[in-house]
């Protein structure tokens, strides 16, 4: 099953919008069954971007870099150098046409291969991301899940943390969520490279397709 779907891992930092305007097309074709699934992993340049319930502008404090308006679900959120994107477009249609299982089966793959990496990740009743503890002993944040399904095709998917400049995420209230610090696997202490964040999406990337079609959990 994973042979039928393209790994695209992009050499370098591509615009949001130049983006998006590929995942999209790229959605429309798996849709009408012209071409394969889709997992692309790439970084973009500094960006905030606002989903569909972002309409507090209270919630966009500097924006000091472009602000894209985007279909995913969530609110305002950054991305930039430092941080994995992966954009996942598979075809729910084959699997569970289930959301909820789509979002936890997602959430799980991200929690599982930051394990890989010696990152102990967590959801959060309640609150949207993927958490961890920061020096302090606070619950964090480490990466953030935004997506959005059209006629059962993903598009979207999520953005995690590795080495970014973190004062990059206080031109926003991230995710609209004040109450809790943003962080990183560096911020940890944790060096993690894109390549071996890559590798360990690879290497729990067969348990996310299981939990897809089968509601069960990721074992990390």
């Amino acid at each position: 099953m994973t042979s039928e779907i393209e790994w695209r891992v992009e050499p370098g930092r591509i615009d949001y919008g130049a983006a998006l305007a590929e995942m999209e097309a790229r959605a429309a074709a798996v849709t009408r069954g012209d071409a394969r699934e889709l997992v692309w992993l790439l970084e973009h340049p500094p960006v905030y971007t606002a989903g569909t319930s972002a309409t507090d502008a209270a919630e966009l404090l500097d924006p000091r870099f472009p602000v894209h308006k985007t279909g995913r679900g969530g609110r305002y959120t950054y991305h930039g150098p430092g941080q994995r994107i992966g954009y996942v477009v598979l075809d729910l249609r084959e699997r569970r046409r289930d959301v909820r299982c789509y979002v936890h089966a997602l959430e799980g793959w991200v929690i599982a291969a930051l394990a890989e990496c010696g990152i102990e990740a967590f959801r959060a009743q309640g609150r949207i991301g993927i958490w961890t503890r920061d020096a302090a002993g606070r619950e964090a944040k480490i990466g953030a899940i935004g997506v959005r399904i059209r006629q059962w095709v993903t598009l979207h998917g999520f953005a995690v943390n590795l080495s970014p400049d973190l004062s990059h995420f206080t031109g926003i209230v991230p995710c609209g969520i004040a109450e809790f610090p943003v962080t990183s696997a560096a911020a940890l202490g944790k060096q993690v490279s894109i390549e071996r964040f890559d590798s360990a999406l690879s290497a729990t990337f067969l348990p996310f397709l299981t939990a897809l079609s089968t509601g069960g959990q990721i074992e990390s």
